[in-house]
């Protein structure tokens, strides 16, 4: 399945529920993955990333006392020196469209629904890794382009001025 070398990535493993970090561990081992952290909530998670450089946060929807979209809030702000573009990957047992619609405004990069399994962690790994999304920012959000997919616009445009439409500096500072 793992065709992806994910050996040299730091993920952060965000979850207040022992057995679940666990096990999001013992599949990122399985998936080769070597440098993994982990914090119990949002507020560890902060203060885990100022000495643990992740490139990749996966963390748990609902935690106490700062749960993962504020968590995502936070790294988007660049809370505490944090690198805002780092991609965040949610793992939820609501799937409600309301909770995905809140965890993609606050700058998810991908959802990921329980009960996770390896292969659908590796999917959205691979997908943070080999299709980074452009980041947006605008007076009320910053984070990764919501659109999954280019859509062809018909109808006239009623823009006064035509908008340049170009990746954020940081992200075009990306490798690959």
């Amino acid at each position: 399945m793992a065709d992806l070398d994910l050996s040299d990535l730091r993920i952060l493993i965000v979850d207040d529920y022992p057995p679940m970090r666990a096990i999001l561990k013992v599949m990122l081992k399985a998936l080769g993955v070597r440098d993994i952290g982990e914090a119990n909530d949002g507020l560890a998670a902060i203060d885990e990333m100022n000495g643990f450089h992740a490139d990749i946060v996966i963390a748990d929807y609902r935690m106490v006392p700062m749960d993962g979209v504020e968590l995502t809030l936070r790294i988007r702000d660049g809370a505490a020196g944090i690198d805002p573009f780092t991609p965040v990957i949610m793992v939820s047992g609501h799937s409600e469209k309301s909770r995905i619609y809140q965890a993609r405004d606050a700058g998810v990069t991908e959802f990921l629904v329980k009960p996770i399994s390896a292969t659908f962690l590796y999917y959205r790994l691979r997908a943070v890794i080999e299709n980074p999304r452009p980041f947006i920012r605008s007076p009320d959000f910053f984070g990764p382009d919501r659109r999954r997919r280019a859509m062809a616009f018909e109808g006239p445009d009623r823009r006064k001025v035509p908008y340049e439409y170009t990746v954020s500096e940081r992200q075009s500072e990306r490798p690959g």
